[in-house]
């Protein structure tokens, strides 16, 4: 049995989630996600404006009057969900960690997927696919996502997006609407099978394990509609003037000390996070790949429409 605590904060995010997913983005979701083809509904007559390479030259023939096919969008729509569990997502310097967060950005996708009749699957990564439920529909099953997404315990602590891609590619036949929600820290090692290519190649470049996450990134583009959001919080970015601190990874478990009292330091951070930001930003650009920046301490509702709303204009082109 579920524990009331637990009921009640999926019941909260479930309120908050629902209402955005039914009043701001659930035209955007509709018009920027399609189906994959379209279905013969009907023939009509011809009126002013249709476009005439939609007329039936049978049933005008047999009718003696213009008539056109009418068709409708083939709906239906798998959106997987894949949701880094490693430990950093654990962290959060206000009042929401990176986890809390991405739970919520997962249920506004998952409702807005369930209200267009869509399913909605979810693989939860680490370094290692720690769960995965297969795609379904309904309220319920969306619950049940969120509830894994804040609540499951994982067996590791590290990241590896590869093993997660790998691993979708082997269950999904289909094409479908992927969405990676992660911090994109850490280490992303390449797969079993890469390596192997490697040693059989015997080549080891500085940047393997950078072309190795591009190379599954595409893999997984050329199947899938891919969408990245980053989930970060403020103090990833630049180090508050606290003074002198004791960090330790959430992932390695690695100590540091660091004296954020130093500007040199903290201007020295800065520059480090900048630099990994925009390395993230052409890794999404080389593979052709969408992405959405989000943080734990600015509300998430305009970030999201801003981003459908650019891939519509971008589709209408």
């Amino acid at each position: 049995m579920i524990p009331r605590e637990i009921l009640k904060k999926i019941r909260q995010i479930e309120i908050r989630t629902n209402r955005l997913a039914s009043e701001s983005l659930a035209g955007h979701y509709h018009s920027v996600f399609k189906g994959q083809g379209m279905n013969f509904d009907e023939v009509r007559e011809y009126q002013p404006g249709d476009d005439v390479r939609t007329i039936d030259w049978n049933v005008t023939a047999r009718m003696n009057h213009p008539f056109i096919k009418k068709f409708v969008e083939e709906r239906e729509l798998t959106v997987m969900l894949l949701v880094d569990l490693s430990g950093s997502g654990l962290f959060g310097s206000g009042e929401q960690s990176k986890r809390e967060l991405a739970a919520e950005i997962a249920s506004v996708l998952a409702f807005s997927a369930i209200k267009n009749n869509d399913k909605v699957g979810l693989i939860l990564f680490t370094d290692i696919v720690e769960k995965f439920i297969p795609p379904r529909k309904g309220r319920f099953h969306v619950l049940r996502v969120i509830r894994d997404i804040l609540y499951f315990e994982p067996v590791h602590r590290q990241t590896n997006l590869n093993e997660a891609l790998e691993f979708l590619s082997r269950v999904t036949t289909q094409r479908s609407i992927v969405v990676v929600i992660s911090d994109f820290l850490g280490q992303t090692e390449p797969t079993r099978r890469e390596i192997e290519a490697h040693l059989r190649r015997r080549v080891v470049t500085s940047d393997t394990l950078r072309q190795a996450s591009l190379r599954s990134l595409r893999q997984a583009k050329r199947k899938h509609d891919v969408v990245a959001v980053q989930i970060t919080d403020p103090c990833e970015m630049a180090l508050p003037n606290i003074g002198r601190i004791v960090l330790k990874d959430a992932e390695t478990g690695q100590v540091v000390e660091v004296d954020t009292g130093d500007p040199r330091k903290r201007a020295a951070f800065a520059s480090r996070q900048k630099k990994a930001h925009n390395e993230l930003e052409n890794l999404f650009g080389s593979a052709g790949i969408d992405g959405i920046q989000l943080r734990t301490d600015q509300p998430y509702a305009s970030a999201l429409s801003r981003f459908f709303e650019t891939r519509q204009r971008r589709r209408r082109r």
